[in-house]
């Protein structure tokens, strides 16, 4: 019985391959999903920015309830005020979905490029240290990646959210089907 952390992975590891077709047929949903939202990369945009303004209303309605436990009264002010601005972000983003897109896209091209870069940093830095190399490389093109996002504002923010929607549920779907490969039920 292997354990990692105190947790037992013997039966962990029995139940999903008692559940291997659920893992298989997961992925090939997800794989579907991201080959409609390849289809049309609009559509896929606005189903992304509807995601991302329903999640915050959502987190806004707990942050808004959770300012009724805030003892302090400056304290349940600020966290009163937080979740009503939250919630209403939410619903200017599923108001103007359009709008939405293109300042998503523009914080996931400044955030991408701070990341990559951040990376690269850390990379040349740590030049003593075994695949360093790799590391600022990756920072590097993730930066780069960020910068050909933020050339390419705001025209690509009608379709970029939605690329990203296609390929994350793709490669989601893939490694889905590798787990239920991997756990040993199709050979």
């Amino acid at each position: 019985m292997t354990s990692i952390n105190g947790v037992s992975t013997s039966d962990d590891l029995s139940n999903a391959r008692k559940k291997w077709g659920l893992f298989l047929l997961l992925g090939i949903a997800f794989i579907a999903l991201g080959v409609v939202a390849a289809g049309n990369f609009f559509y896929a945009t606005m189903a992304t920015v509807f995601y991302v303004g329903m999640s915050m209303i959502l987190a806004g309605v707990f942050q808004f309830l959770h300012s009724f436990g805030v003892k302090t009264w400056s304290g349940f002010l600020y966290w009163l005020c937080g979740g009503v601005v939250y919630a209403v972000a939410g619903v200017a983003a599923i108001a103007n979905p359009e709008f939405a897109s293109i300042i998503l896209t523009l914080v996931l091209g400044v955030l991408t490029i701070a990341s990559g870069s951040l990376r690269f940093i850390v990379g040349i830095r740590t030049k003593r240290a075994m695949g360093w190399r790799w590391l600022a490389a990756s920072g590097l093109v993730t930066a780069l990646a960020g910068l050909v996002i933020l050339i390419g504002w705001p025209v690509n923010s009608v379709w970029l959210l939605g690329l990203l929607l296609a390929v994350d549920l793709i490669f989601q779907g893939a490694a889905l089907i590798g787990f239920a490969c991997q756990l040993g039920a199709i050979p």
